[in-house]
């Protein structure tokens, strides 16, 4: 069983940063490509972004892109989230998941990130 722990929570002024980081433990992570997910009260989740197993090819969705950076460690098999010039509208739940083989999903394809975390919380004030 994999397991992913989130941790970097925060409450952060707009125009802030703050990176989160994604712990993961259990099958061989370099087998794993790992996403990020948020989810805001009231709304649906979206997809944020995701990092490959190979070549770590990385993808954003369009609001995010120059803004948040995705990378792994894979000696620490940990992922991290940058996010710079953080909006009060950023402010959700964000969740890690990973997805097993050398690609990422398209962030909107939920159901083929097997494995989650169980979410950290990012509020951006205004």
């Amino acid at each position: 069983q994999l397991q992913l722990v989130e941790s970097g929570r925060g409450l952060v002024q707009s125009g802030g940063s703050l990176t989160l980081s994604c712990a993961v433990s259990g099958f061989s992570f370099d087998y794993y490509s790992i996403g990020w997910f948020r989810q805001a009260p009231g709304e649906e989740r979206e997809g944020v972004s995701c990092i490959s197993v190979r070549n770590s090819t990385t993808n954003y969705a369009d609001s995010m892109k120059g803004r948040f950076t995705i990378s792994r460690d894979n000696a620490k098999t940990t992922v991290y989230l940058q996010m710079n010039n953080l909006k009060p509208e950023d402010t959700a739940v964000y969740y890690c998941a990973a997805s097993y083989g050398p690609d990422c999903p398209l962030l909107g394809y939920f159901y083929q990130y097997r494995y989650w975390g169980q979410g950290t919380q990012v509020t951006v004030s205004s």
